[in-house]
Protein backbone atom coordinates (compact mmCIF):
# COMPACT_ATOMS: atom_id res chain seq x y z
CA UNK A 1 0.00 0.00 0.00
CA UNK A 2 3.13 2.34 0.90
CA UNK A 3 4.53 1.55 -2.41
CA UNK A 4 1.19 2.41 -4.25
CA UNK A 5 0.31 5.31 -2.02
CA UNK A 6 4.48 6.87 -3.54
CA UNK A 7 3.85 6.18 -6.87
CA UNK A 8 0.60 7.77 -7.19
CA UNK A 9 2.03 10.47 -5.72
CA UNK A 10 5.01 10.46 -8.02
CA UNK A 11 2.72 10.37 -11.00
CA UNK A 12 0.45 12.75 -10.05
CA UNK A 13 3.52 15.14 -9.47
CA UNK A 14 4.56 14.66 -12.90
CA UNK A 15 1.41 15.02 -14.65
CA UNK A 16 0.71 18.62 -13.17
CA UNK A 17 4.23 19.42 -14.52
CA UNK A 18 3.61 17.52 -17.80
CA UNK A 19 0.93 19.84 -18.47
CA UNK A 20 2.36 23.13 -17.05
CA UNK A 21 0.55 25.74 -19.12
CA UNK A 22 -2.91 23.62 -18.07
CA UNK A 23 -1.97 23.00 -15.01
CA UNK A 24 -1.25 27.11 -14.44
CA UNK A 25 -5.03 28.23 -16.35
CA UNK A 26 -6.47 25.54 -14.24
CA UNK A 27 -4.71 27.23 -11.04
CA UNK A 28 -5.63 30.76 -12.08
CA UNK A 29 -9.17 30.27 -12.17
CA UNK A 30 -9.26 28.49 -9.15
CA UNK A 31 -6.99 31.41 -7.61
CA UNK A 32 -10.08 34.09 -8.62
CA UNK A 33 -12.61 31.37 -7.18
CA UNK A 34 -10.73 30.97 -3.68
CA UNK A 35 -10.00 34.60 -3.40
CA UNK A 36 -13.87 35.05 -3.85
CA UNK A 37 -14.67 32.50 -1.18
CA UNK A 38 -12.04 34.21 0.82
CA UNK A 39 -13.54 37.65 0.45
CA UNK A 40 -17.35 36.69 1.23
CA UNK A 41 -15.93 35.12 4.69
CA UNK A 42 -14.21 38.03 5.50
CA UNK A 43 -16.96 40.20 4.09
CA UNK A 44 -19.59 38.35 6.31
CA UNK A 45 -17.51 39.05 9.33
CA UNK A 46 -17.93 43.09 7.83
CA UNK A 47 -21.16 42.84 8.08
CA UNK A 48 -21.19 41.23 11.33
CA UNK A 49 -19.32 44.46 13.21
CA UNK A 50 -21.86 46.72 10.89
CA UNK A 51 -24.94 45.02 11.84
CA UNK A 52 -23.97 45.12 15.32
CA UNK A 53 -22.82 49.38 14.88
CA UNK A 54 -25.82 50.16 12.97
CA UNK A 55 -27.96 48.03 15.70
CA UNK A 56 -26.67 50.31 18.64
CA UNK A 57 -27.67 53.29 16.82
CA UNK A 58 -30.99 52.17 15.62
CA UNK A 59 -33.89 51.99 17.63
CA UNK A 60 -37.62 52.93 17.96
CA UNK A 61 -39.02 55.21 19.99
CA UNK A 62 -42.85 55.15 21.54
CA UNK A 63 -43.69 58.81 22.82
CA UNK A 64 -46.44 59.03 25.64
CA UNK A 65 -48.66 61.67 25.95
CA UNK A 66 -48.06 64.14 29.11
CA UNK A 67 -51.00 62.80 31.00
CA UNK A 68 -49.71 59.17 30.60
CA UNK A 69 -49.47 57.77 34.12
CA UNK A 70 -45.72 56.30 34.49
CA UNK A 71 -47.51 53.07 35.59
CA UNK A 72 -48.79 52.63 32.56
CA UNK A 73 -45.85 53.19 31.02
CA UNK A 74 -43.77 50.78 33.20
CA UNK A 75 -46.87 48.17 32.41
CA UNK A 76 -46.14 48.79 28.78
CA UNK A 77 -42.53 48.50 29.24
CA UNK A 78 -42.42 45.35 30.65
CA UNK A 79 -45.01 44.04 28.24
CA UNK A 80 -42.37 44.92 25.30
CA UNK A 81 -39.66 43.33 27.45
CA UNK A 82 -41.12 39.97 27.26
CA UNK A 83 -40.86 40.00 23.76
CA UNK A 84 -38.65 37.28 21.94
CA UNK A 85 -37.89 40.28 19.25
CA UNK A 86 -36.82 42.54 21.90
CA UNK A 87 -33.01 43.11 23.21
CA UNK A 88 -33.51 46.24 25.29
CA UNK A 89 -35.86 48.42 26.42
CA UNK A 90 -34.82 51.94 28.53
CA UNK A 91 -37.23 54.17 29.84
CA UNK A 92 -36.81 57.91 29.96
CA UNK A 93 -38.86 59.70 31.79
CA UNK A 94 -40.30 63.59 31.60
CA UNK A 95 -37.65 64.88 33.70
CA UNK A 96 -34.91 63.01 32.47
CA UNK A 97 -35.72 63.87 28.90
CA UNK A 98 -36.32 67.53 30.11
CA UNK A 99 -32.58 67.37 31.93
CA UNK A 100 -31.00 65.58 28.19
CA UNK A 101 -32.85 68.43 26.04
CA UNK A 102 -31.01 70.73 28.19
CA UNK A 103 -27.54 69.54 28.43
CA UNK A 104 -27.97 68.74 24.54
CA UNK A 105 -28.78 72.73 23.95
CA UNK A 106 -27.22 74.47 26.54
CA UNK A 107 -25.11 76.89 24.33
CA UNK A 108 -28.28 77.90 23.11
CA UNK A 109 -29.47 81.06 24.64
CA UNK A 110 -33.15 80.82 22.81
CA UNK A 111 -33.88 77.40 24.08
CA UNK A 112 -33.07 78.13 27.37
CA UNK A 113 -35.32 81.12 27.05
CA UNK A 114 -38.41 79.42 25.21
CA UNK A 115 -38.27 76.87 28.27
CA UNK A 116 -38.28 79.41 30.87
CA UNK A 117 -41.18 81.08 29.67
CA UNK A 118 -43.16 78.18 28.79
CA UNK A 119 -43.21 77.71 32.64
CA UNK A 120 -43.48 73.84 32.73
CA UNK A 121 -41.59 70.61 31.14
CA UNK A 122 -43.13 70.41 27.59
CA UNK A 123 -41.45 66.76 27.11
CA UNK A 124 -43.26 63.82 27.00
CA UNK A 125 -42.29 60.27 28.26
CA UNK A 126 -40.10 57.73 25.95
CA UNK A 127 -39.22 54.36 25.44
CA UNK A 128 -36.38 53.83 23.42
CA UNK A 129 -36.91 49.92 21.83
CA UNK A 130 -33.93 47.59 20.56
CA UNK A 131 -34.65 44.70 18.66
CA UNK A 132 -32.26 41.99 18.05
CA UNK A 133 -32.86 42.10 13.84
CA UNK A 134 -33.39 45.07 12.43
CA UNK A 135 -36.17 43.00 10.65
CA UNK A 136 -38.10 42.38 13.77
CA UNK A 137 -38.51 46.28 14.49
CA UNK A 138 -42.00 45.88 12.16
CA UNK A 139 -43.28 43.35 14.49
CA UNK A 140 -42.49 45.54 17.37
CA UNK A 141 -44.14 48.57 15.72
CA UNK A 142 -47.08 46.67 15.03
CA UNK A 143 -47.55 45.15 18.72
CA UNK A 144 -47.67 48.84 19.89
CA UNK A 145 -50.70 49.14 17.70
CA UNK A 146 -53.05 47.59 20.08
CA UNK A 147 -56.06 48.96 21.59
CA UNK A 148 -55.10 48.23 24.74
CA UNK A 149 -51.93 50.72 24.00
CA UNK A 150 -53.66 53.44 22.01
CA UNK A 151 -55.02 55.66 24.87
CA UNK A 152 -51.56 56.26 26.36
CA UNK A 153 -49.21 56.32 23.44
CA UNK A 154 -49.06 60.03 21.28
CA UNK A 155 -46.50 58.20 18.21
CA UNK A 156 -44.18 55.60 17.47
CA UNK A 157 -41.27 56.30 15.52
CA UNK A 158 -40.93 53.17 13.73
CA UNK A 159 -42.16 55.05 10.26
CA UNK A 160 -39.16 57.52 10.53
CA UNK A 161 -36.69 54.53 10.66
CA UNK A 162 -38.15 52.39 8.85
CA UNK A 163 -36.91 52.92 5.62
CA UNK A 164 -33.33 53.21 7.30
CA UNK A 165 -33.73 50.09 8.57
CA UNK A 166 -35.98 48.26 5.09
CA UNK A 167 -32.40 49.76 3.09
CA UNK A 168 -29.95 48.27 5.12
CA UNK A 169 -31.56 44.71 5.57
CA UNK A 170 -31.90 44.85 1.80
CA UNK A 171 -28.22 45.86 1.35
CA UNK A 172 -26.73 43.16 3.22
CA UNK A 173 -29.24 40.50 1.79
CA UNK A 174 -28.53 41.37 -1.80
CA UNK A 175 -24.65 41.53 -1.26
CA UNK A 176 -24.37 38.89 0.36
CA UNK A 177 -27.03 36.44 -2.26
CA UNK A 178 -24.70 38.46 -4.81
CA UNK A 179 -21.00 36.85 -3.25
CA UNK A 180 -22.38 33.85 -2.85
CA UNK A 181 -23.53 33.50 -6.38
CA UNK A 182 -20.60 34.91 -8.12
CA UNK A 183 -18.51 32.42 -5.68
CA UNK A 184 -21.15 29.53 -6.91
CA UNK A 185 -20.08 30.72 -10.73
CA UNK A 186 -16.37 30.44 -10.41
CA UNK A 187 -16.30 27.33 -8.90
CA UNK A 188 -18.13 25.84 -11.18
CA UNK A 189 -15.56 27.37 -13.87
CA UNK A 190 -12.76 26.30 -12.39
CA UNK A 191 -14.53 22.89 -11.98
CA UNK A 192 -15.10 22.48 -15.84
CA UNK A 193 -11.54 24.04 -16.08
CA UNK A 194 -10.03 21.49 -13.78
CA UNK A 195 -12.26 18.97 -16.04
CA UNK A 196 -11.03 19.84 -19.42
CA UNK A 197 -7.31 19.52 -17.77
CA UNK A 198 -7.82 16.08 -16.66
CA UNK A 199 -9.87 15.14 -19.86
CA UNK A 200 -6.70 16.19 -21.85
CA UNK A 201 -4.14 14.61 -19.52
CA UNK A 202 -5.97 11.62 -20.23
CA UNK A 203 -6.68 11.76 -23.73
CA UNK A 204 -2.98 12.77 -24.12
CA UNK A 205 -1.81 9.84 -21.91
CA UNK A 206 -3.90 7.59 -23.90
CA UNK A 207 -1.08 5.07 -24.84
CA UNK A 208 0.66 5.00 -21.73
CA UNK A 209 -2.36 4.13 -19.82
CA UNK A 210 -3.32 1.43 -22.38
CA UNK A 211 0.13 -0.38 -21.73
CA UNK A 212 -0.14 0.00 -17.87
CA UNK A 213 -3.71 -1.87 -18.49
CA UNK A 214 -1.50 -4.55 -20.26
CA UNK A 215 1.06 -4.85 -17.82
CA UNK A 216 -2.04 -5.44 -15.15
CA UNK A 217 -1.42 -2.17 -13.60
CA UNK A 218 -4.20 -1.47 -10.78
CA UNK A 219 -7.24 0.92 -11.25
CA UNK A 220 -6.19 2.71 -8.18
CA UNK A 221 -2.68 3.02 -10.30
CA UNK A 222 -4.03 4.24 -13.02
CA UNK A 223 -6.56 6.68 -11.65
CA UNK A 224 -5.06 8.04 -8.76
CA UNK A 225 -2.16 10.46 -10.00
CA UNK A 226 -5.26 12.33 -11.86
CA UNK A 227 -7.14 12.86 -8.56
CA UNK A 228 -3.65 13.31 -7.25
CA UNK A 229 -3.34 16.39 -9.70
CA UNK A 230 -6.59 18.07 -9.38
CA UNK A 231 -5.49 17.79 -5.23
CA UNK A 232 -2.27 19.52 -6.07
CA UNK A 233 -3.91 22.52 -8.47
CA UNK A 234 -6.00 22.98 -5.80
CA UNK A 235 -3.70 22.91 -2.84
CA UNK A 236 -1.49 25.13 -4.96
CA UNK A 237 -4.05 27.86 -5.56
CA UNK A 238 -5.42 28.03 -2.19
CA UNK A 239 -1.47 28.77 -1.13
CA UNK A 240 -1.94 31.50 -3.83
CA UNK A 241 -4.88 32.60 -2.74
CA UNK A 242 -3.99 33.44 0.68
CA UNK A 243 -0.46 34.87 -0.18
CA UNK A 244 -2.60 37.12 -2.97
CA UNK A 245 -4.66 38.02 0.12
CA UNK A 246 -2.24 39.33 2.67
CA UNK A 247 -0.91 42.52 0.57
CA UNK A 248 -4.89 43.11 0.09
CA UNK A 249 -5.80 42.63 3.57
CA UNK A 250 -3.13 45.17 4.43
CA UNK A 251 -4.31 47.64 1.62
CA UNK A 252 -7.82 47.46 2.74
CA UNK A 253 -7.62 47.59 6.06
CA UNK A 254 -7.23 51.36 6.61
CA UNK A 255 -10.29 52.04 4.69
CA UNK A 256 -12.68 49.68 6.11
CA UNK A 257 -11.30 51.17 9.48
CA UNK A 258 -12.64 54.47 8.49
CA UNK A 259 -16.42 52.89 7.49
CA UNK A 260 -16.63 50.62 10.79
CA UNK A 261 -13.92 51.97 13.52
CA UNK A 262 -15.00 48.87 15.55
CA UNK A 263 -12.92 46.29 13.35
CA UNK A 264 -9.51 45.82 12.30
CA UNK A 265 -9.58 43.90 9.55
CA UNK A 266 -5.78 43.42 9.39
CA UNK A 267 -5.77 41.79 13.05
CA UNK A 268 -8.81 39.92 12.02
CA UNK A 269 -7.30 38.01 9.43
CA UNK A 270 -4.19 37.37 11.30
CA UNK A 271 -5.75 36.10 14.32
CA UNK A 272 -7.50 33.44 12.03
CA UNK A 273 -5.15 32.73 9.29
CA UNK A 274 -4.69 29.44 10.14
CA UNK A 275 -8.75 28.92 10.09
CA UNK A 276 -8.88 30.79 6.68
CA UNK A 277 -5.81 28.36 5.44
CA UNK A 278 -8.01 25.18 6.26
CA UNK A 279 -11.32 26.58 4.60
CA UNK A 280 -8.66 27.76 1.58
CA UNK A 281 -6.71 24.08 1.26
CA UNK A 282 -10.29 22.42 1.97
CA UNK A 283 -12.24 24.42 -0.86
CA UNK A 284 -9.32 24.23 -3.09
CA UNK A 285 -8.47 20.50 -3.06
CA UNK A 286 -12.37 19.87 -2.70
CA UNK A 287 -13.17 21.46 -5.80
CA UNK A 288 -9.40 19.67 -7.57
CA UNK A 289 -10.68 16.35 -6.64
CA UNK A 290 -14.31 16.32 -7.28
CA UNK A 291 -13.52 17.87 -10.75
CA UNK A 292 -10.76 15.25 -11.48
CA UNK A 293 -13.32 12.44 -9.98
CA UNK A 294 -15.83 13.26 -12.72
CA UNK A 295 -13.77 13.51 -15.51
CA UNK A 296 -12.07 9.72 -14.35
CA UNK A 297 -15.87 8.81 -14.32
CA UNK A 298 -16.20 10.19 -17.70
CA UNK A 299 -12.88 9.57 -19.66
CA UNK A 300 -11.20 6.75 -18.34
CA UNK A 301 -12.53 3.63 -18.97
CA UNK A 302 -10.76 1.16 -17.23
Amino acid sequence: MATLFFRVLKYGLQNFWRNGWLSTATVAVMVIALLMFLGLRIFDAIMVQALVSVRDKIDISVYFKTNAPEDEILKIQRSLQSLPEVKQVEYISRDKALDLFKEKHQDDPTVSQALTEIGENPLSASLNIKADDPEQYGVIASYLEAEAFKPHIEKVSYAQNQVVIERLVRIVNAVETSGFALTAFLALVAGLVTFNTIRLAIYSNREEIGIMRLVGASNALIRGPYLVEGAIQGGVAALLSLLIAVPLIGISSPYVKVFISDIDLGAYFKSGLLIFFGYQMLFGVGLGVASSFVAIRRYLRI
